[in-house]
């Protein structure tokens, strides 16, 4: 052990790199720039979903050079998450999950090529969730840090110092920010994709616009809901009683501000199940039971 405390932690952080390094895989889902995976469990890789442009002639490379063929077993374009199934894989797994701090080092790790795997060094910035990019992407919890993102990256690991992961690092949702996905979340929801190949998302069937509340109608301090413009024939909204002007302020005993608490109040646990919908008509706060659907 070397006296030089920088020395130290350098070489401490190589260790982190090669460690990790030979449970991350360069996935050769798409025609340009491959991306990384996680091994993660015998023969499972967890991979970003945005990277999988294509199912046929899908192969991996392992850190001892081995090119192997893989298959989708599921996906989600929502946590941007995807699971291969590759037979013969024989490497190490990732270890337990390193609970993520804003401050912390970081390092991020990804297999872009077959000349190895490539590094970068920064801090937590931050902790948070939920994220939510439009209709098609959805985080509950997030890690953000200012570790440089390299063409190739997603899919593989932000680690620790010592090789924990924090989580897997994705690019796929947009505005130039370098988020890992918490390896806690992404295992559970691998754990669903490797069952059933998708994610259950909920839904009404209804379009929707953010409003603010008369002031008479405002209770716990939510100030806003959401105004109903239209309602789908045939949707668990219509069955329901929904209509159009009725101005959603609720589900359960979640408050629904805007279209992004009304996503979160309608999670997978909930579809087919009836729930209460609690709206303002006409002024007067009422309470309907609408069964969740399925969004397709």
């Amino acid at each position: 052990m070397s006296d030089n405390p920088l020395l130290a932690l350098s070489q401490a952080m190589a260790d982190a790199v090669e460690m990790i390094g030979k449970s991350l895989v360069m996935v050769n889902g798409r025609p340009r720039q491959p991306a990384t995976g996680i091994a993660y469990d015998a023969d499972l890789v967890l991979t970003a979903d945005h990277v999988l442009e294509r199912e046929d002639k899908l192969t991996v490379q392992t850190h001892d050079g081995r090119v192997l063929n893989a298959q989708i077993v599921g996906r989600d374009a929502s946590t941007d998450l995807a699971v291969l199934r590759v037979g013969g894989l024989a490497v190490p797994t990732v270890g337990p999950a390193a609970q993520a701090r804003v401050g912390q080092l970081a390092l991020a790790v990804g297999r872009p090529s077959a000349d190895g795997v490539m590094a970068s060094l920064g801090v937590i910035s931050k902790v948070g969730g939920p994220l939510r990019m439009g209709r098609s992407a959805s985080l509950e919890r997030y890690i953000q840090t200012d570790a440089v993102p390299y063409p190739g990256f997603s899919g593989g690991a932000l680690v620790d110092a010592s090789g924990a992961p924090f989580g897997l690092f994705t690019t796929g949702f947009g505005r130039g920010l370098a988020i890992a996905i918490p390896m806690a979340l992404a295992l559970q929801v691998a754990q669903t994709l490797t069952r059933q190949g998708y994610v259950k998302r909920g839904y009404l069937g209804i379009i929707s616009q953010q409003v603010k509340l008369p002031p008479a109608q405002r209770s716990s301090g939510q100030e806003s809901g959401l105004l109903v413009v239209r309602v789908e024939e045939n949707s668990p909204a219509e069955q329901g009683g929904l209509l159009i002007g009725d101005i959603l302020i609720g589900v359960e005993d979640q408050p629904v501000r805007d279209a992004d608490d009304l996503i979160a109040a309608l999670k997978g646990e909930r579809v087919g199940k009836p729930v209460a919908v609690r709206i303002i008509r006409g002024g007067l706060l009422q309470t309907l039971t609408v069964t969740v659907g399925q969004k397709p």
